[in-house]
């Protein structure tokens, strides 16, 4: 599951180009939107669709619980794993 987490901070930072941050700067449990990261709707659909590309995982845009996927580090890794091992 580190390993899963360090991927997607990468993701992060080069699919937003936060060229500033690094991925040891990003706590897993830390908020990306908003608070924390500070990321805004923009980035999430950015970041959905680097993450769709690196993982295969898609995402509904109408989803109710996209807010709770893409609230931090640890939400997204749990949310890929469940996904990966469904396939």
């Amino acid at each position: 599951m580190e390993q899963l987490k360090q991927e997607i901070k990468e993701v992060i930072i080069n699919s937003l180009q936060l060229e500033d941050i690094k991925p040891e700067n990003i706590v897993d449990a830390e908020p990306l939107f908003g608070e924390g990261l500070g990321l805004d709707s923009i980035d999430a659909l950015e970041l959905g669709v680097a993450l769709k590309k690196k993982f295969g995982i898609m995402f509904s845009s109408e989803s109710k619980e996209n807010k709770a996927v893409f609230a931090s580090v640890n939400s997204l890794a749990e949310y890929i794993a469940s996904e990966r091992a469904k396939a």
